[in-house]
């Protein structure tokens, strides 16, 4: 067994994508079941992956977010005596159930209340969603300290940055430094990118992932949410945030100090390093992931990114500086942009340009009291970004 202590009993919310395939895979290396009894896996329309992966790790329930494909999952784990549940209200009861630690794996706001629920119960997240810091960071922040767990970060870069943050230098901090690869369209002029389709853009340089990440890096909308991130995670300032263009995504991120000193995280691009990290944490376990190999390096880039043809990164900085419910607003408006794009209804910079538009709409929209408020507020900006989607297809 690689994990130190007896098994640690582990659900997986969105166990079917990328982060959650890759999961399963390192508790494959970590021991398998000797490591961790997976309690609940949850995924959306692969039934058949997610029955599979459901027999293989011995899960005590399989959910699907889709009601339609209840019948379906039900009827593929039948014999095995693994529970079967679908529905938001199945993710939640996934998410309740009493596992030590919970990976949130889900894409997009559909993870938030279930995470939320684990976070509260005092379940240790491993948070690889986005969507709960970025719509409502306080009052996740809050639920993680109220409930007693402990939040990891998964995402590469916080997962680098919460390496090498030093709790006991905390008074030292300058500057958190997020790297970004800068996606398949770096050095493309904004002229070239209009015209650019969803399975372009989801060419990721560096990195294997769906096709909603791969996306929001070629646009750099992800970089945008992970900067939201890191002011919740690291309880830092918006000036203390800076974003660096990497491209060969060998340093995953940094952190400055008052005396000039930088401390960095490097390893090949393989999201199972942080995943690894954030499952045996505090321990570091042994990984089957290519090593970096510094002779054959022969450079590593950096430059300053171009806000004027990623203009996420400048929506996010006017997020985190209005405050409120700034961020959601943005991140609502994105998604529904986003589905619009992989549709081909509209173009790769309209994204961008509807997001900015909503949130001059909803400049207004005030502090996140409670969870409801935050899925209201999500619903307006869909709302209103479908408004402006109807509006450019006449």
């Amino acid at each position: 067994m690689n994990v130190p202590g007896s098994p640690r009993r582990l659900s997986i919310l969105g166990s079917t994508g990328s982060i959650g395939q890759n999961t399963l895979d390192v508790v494959r290396q970590l021991g398998g079941r000797e490591a961790f009894e997976i309690e609940a896996l949850t995924g959306n329309g692969n039934i058949g992956l997610l029955a599979e992966q459901a027999r293989a790790f011995g899960a005590r329930m399989a959910v699907t977010a889709s009601e339609a494909h209840y019948d379906a999952l039900k009827q593929a784990l039948a014999g095995t005596g693994i529970e079967a549940g679908a529905g938001p209200s199945a993710l939640i009861e996934a998410a309740d159930r009493p596992a030590e630690m919970v990976m949130a794996a889900i894409i997009g706001t559909a993870g938030l209340a279930p995470t939320l629920s684990a976070a509260r119960r005092g379940a240790d997240i491993a948070l690889a969603n986005k969507e709960c810091l970025v719509t409502a960071g306080d009052l996740f922040v809050d639920a993680v300290r109220k409930g007693g767990g402990r939040l990891l970060p998964v995402d590469s870069e916080h997962n680098a940055i919460f390496q090498v943050l030093e709790e006991h230098q905390r008074h030292a901090l300058e500057r958190i430094v997020l790297t970004a690869s800068g996606g398949p369209f770096r050095t493309w002029t904004r002229e070239q990118m209009a015209g650019v389709t969803a399975e372009t853009a989801a060419r990721h340089p560096n990195w294997s992932m769906g096709m909603k990440i791969s996306v929001g890096s070629a646009t750099m909308f992800n970089k945008a949410l992970e900067m939201i991130e890191a002011k919740h995670l690291f309880n830092v300032s918006p000036q203390q945030i800076e974003v660096v263009v990497h491209p060969q995504s060998i340093i995953h991120s940094m952190v400055g100090y008052t005396d000039g000193s930088v401390l960095a995280q490097l390893g090949c691009p393989d999201m199972r390093t942080a995943i690894g990290y954030a499952l045996a944490y505090p321990h570091r376990p042994a990984l089957s992931v290519e090593r970096l190999d510094f002779a054959r390096l022969s450079r590593l880039d950096f430059e300053a990114p171009d806000e004027d043809r990623f203009p996420a990164l400048r929506l996010a900085r006017r997020a985190l500086e209005r405050g409120g419910l700034q961020s959601a607003v943005m991140n609502a408006a994105e998604e529904t942009a986003f589905e619009a794009f992989v549709e081909a209804r509209i173009g790769f910079l309209d994204m961008a340009e509807i997001a900015e538009a909503v949130m001059e709409d909803m400049i207004d929209a005030g502090e996140a009291l409670d969870i409801d408020q935050v899925f209201a507020i999500d619903a307006e900006a869909r709302r209103r970004a479908g408004e402006r989607l109807r509006a450019m297809a006449r």
